[in-house]
């Protein structure tokens, strides 16, 4: 009598936002899993596109925890954390170099740092929106203390931000120093920007020169205008109408003088206008959150032997189609032969949809529990729930 084969499941979930975190999720569907299926292999591997959660993708990918201070949003300061990937031999990102030496960047290792987790708005005292002032400052102590240690790979995660100062603050805290009419530097925030007339680079941190910047984001809005930084996602952090006119024409001044070719570029816009900052001092390359993530956790690897992944995330729905984790995951497993199934609160997609977009399966909390707010509170109990059916599934 012989023994069926084990199967192998990858659980590669994105968070639900207001709910679980990504690793939540995964670990929730494990715990279904296993219980109708015990023999079952299950790797989780939680993954995100750039926004909240990224470091801690990385971390459960196997990468080291820096814990640092950094000033939050408005100054205080808060507790966090970037991700770091010591170099090895022959270690090279799988993308060219925009300056320097590849092997050069690996020498030093690679640090992930995410924007949410130091100036994002979860950081915010007492959850205060303050859209006029807030700054990225505390991002820019972080990569400071990535760039002191020698690190010269760097990528961004965008997404969750506070403020809306076109990366300046984080331009301040890497040695940018900005003027106002009468010669004064100016104090953060995305406001004073009206006023800045000259800037300084003569004292940017030295080693930004030899260090590749790179920017997770599924974010390809401009810098400016009905489409940008401000009028999009400044009302998201608290800004009125007036404010986001304002910090539209703060934004504008502030491009004039450090690179208006870059405020049309795709991703400008991302972060409060940090992508662009970011693109027109630090020579940052913009590219798809989820591919950046998939790409240094070395996710196709991952998925040898596999006979199923399943992802997923808070609301899936057809913008989810346009770069989300989800269809990120899905496109890596399909190169590789593996079926994909999406695992979602609720799911805003036709089951004909749902296969076009590459999904064998979709399966949704709401089909549990149709009343939002109970979903949202036993989401990891339905979770293990729908990780029953799967389990079931696999081992039938």
């Amino acid at each position: 009598m012989t023994t069926a084969p084990a199967r192998r499941i990858i659980l590669a979930p994105d968070k639900f936002k207001g709910s679980l975190t990504a690793a939540q999720v995964a670990s929730a569907l494990a715990a279904g899993i296993t219980r109708a299926a015990p023999g079952t292999e299950i790797r989780q591997l939680p993954i995100a596109d750039g926004g909240d959660g990224t470091v801690d993708a990385f971390l459960a990918a196997g990468w080291e925890n820096e814990p640092l201070s950094a000033p939050g949003p408005t100054g205080e300061p808060v507790s966090t954390a970037y991700a770091y990937r010591p170099p090895s031999p022959g270690a090279v990102l799988g993308r060219p170099p925009h300056h320097g030496d590849a092997d050069d960047h690996a020498r030093g290792g690679t640090a992930v740092v995410e924007l949410a987790a130091v100036v994002g708005l979860v950081k915010l005292p007492g959850g205060q929106l303050d859209p006029l002032h807030s700054s990225t400052y505390g991002l820019g102590v972080v990569i400071a203390h990535a760039l002191d240690r020698g690190v010269r790979d760097i990528v961004l995660g965008l997404g969750g931000s506070a403020s809306t100062d076109g990366g300046a603050g984080l331009l301040q805290a890497l040695g940018l120093r900005i003027f106002d009419a009468d010669d004064r530097e100016l104090p953060h925030g995305g406001v004073e920007l009206s006023r800045a007339v000259r800037v300084d680079r003569t004292h940017l941190h030295p080693a930004l020169a030899a260090t590749r910047f790179t920017l997770a984001s599924d974010v390809d809005n401009p810098l400016l205008g009905p489409d940008g930084a401000a009028a999009v996602y400044g009302p998201q952090k608290g800004a009125t109408p007036e404010q986001v006119t304002n910090l539209d024409a703060a934004l504008a001044n502030w491009a004039k003088l450090i690179g208006p070719e870059w405020a049309e570029r795709p991703g400008a816009g991302a972060a409060g206008g940090t992508g662009f900052g970011a693109m027109a001092v630090l020579g940052a390359t913009a590219r798809s959150g989820i591919e950046v993530v998939l790409d240094l956790i070395d996710f196709p690897a991952q998925l040898t032997g596999a006979d199923l992944v399943v992802t997923g995330e808070g609301s899936f729905d057809a913008q989810s189609l346009n770069g989300k984790a989800p269809v990120g995951v899905a496109a890596a497993a399909h190169r590789a032969g593996v079926p994909v199934a999406v695992v979602a609160g609720r799911v805003g997609l036709t089951p004909d949809q749902v296969r076009a977009a590459g999904f064998a399966d979709a399966y949704a909390l709401s089909g549990l529990e149709p009343d939002p707010a109970r979903s949202i509170a036993n989401a990891a109990m339905l979770l293990e729930r729908i990780g029953e059916t799967i389990g079931a599934r696999v081992a039938g």
